[in-house]
């Protein structure tokens, strides 16, 4: 049914994010897990899929994603790969999967070599910034990840909002500096205010996906299951259930991805001040 992808060429490529943000067009992000869910919501004109660690919880039921492996990553990549043919996907970078650049280099090249991404993903910043431009130099793109980073859920203390105080804010929009000056090519913003989101996403030149980081970032990112509202448990605010009763999975991906690009989604009441 999907087929291979080799010989395609993606429509949307790692310089095409830049000018999606240049040209003020808004990115629609979903995660995705295997062919089937990547081949309905690129029909549905998703821009950039991720392959998110969060399958740790929403596949394989854990409470955090600190159980995901890069074989794991590197599975599930490689099955988004085959069910999309176009659409850029980003691969989740799991917990110590770059502990240090060396590592790093090593897992991130499974995740593109094995797995077909066209970027990777990390969380934080820190050492981070010096992995990030080991692995640009290296020809491996960069997303970076900021705010709520839920691999430091233990350090963080739980999923809570970050940057709320004046020097937490201040040192976010530092980091994402760095990031962008390491050569990463966007960035996810994760329950952050939404005044900090703005100041970050005006700062930038590469653009910023915000989760629960209000409507000024460049684009937005839910996970699947959100999206289709089966979540279970505790709801975040910047959740949105896109299929009520009665939708089919087509019309809640399509009216996901008009709301990301008309700006309707997220509201004010689905957002952190």
């Amino acid at each position: 049914m999907y087929g291979s992808t080799s010989g395609r060429e993606r429509a949307l490529t790692v310089p095409g994010l830049r000018k999606m943000k240049s040209d003020r067009e808004k990115i629609a992000v979903v995660t995705a897990y295997d062919a089937s869910q990547a081949h309905l919501l690129e029909s549905c004109g998703t821009d950039v899929l991720l392959v998110g660690d969060s399958l740790g919880m929403v596949i394989q039921g854990h409470p955090t994603t600190l159980s995901v492996t890069v074989d794991h990553i590197v599975y599930h990549t490689a099955c988004v790969v085959r069910g999309a043919r176009r659409t850029l996907i980003v691969a989740d970078m799991p917990f110590l999967a770059f502990s240090d650049s060396d590592v790093a280099l090593r897992n991130a090249g499974r995740l593109i070599a094995e797995g077909g991404a066209q970027m990777v993903k990390l969380e934080g910043a820190g050492h981070v910034v010096e992995t990030t431009a080991r692995l640009v130099d290296s020809g491996i793109p960069v997303c970076g990840h900021l705010g709520l980073t839920p691999q430091s859920v233990h350090q963080l203390g739980g999923f809570k909002v970050q940057g709320k105080e004046s020097a937490a804010a201040e040192r976010m929009v530092e980091d994402a500096r760095k990031l962008e000056d390491a050569g990463a090519a966007m960035i996810v913003l994760e329950c952050v205010p939404v005044d900090l989101a703005e100041a970050i996403t005006h700062t930038l030149s590469i653009p910023t996906i915000g989760i629960g980081a209000g409507v000024h970032c460049d684009g937005q990112v839910l996970v699947w299951q959100d999206l289709m509202g089966m979540g279970s448990g505790h709801k975040p605010r910047f959740v949105r259930n896109f299929a009520p009763a009665g939708t089919s999975m087509r019309e809640a991906i399509g009216a996901y991805v008009s709301a990301v690009k008309n700006g309707s989604y997220p509201s004010a009441e689905e957002s952190y001040g």
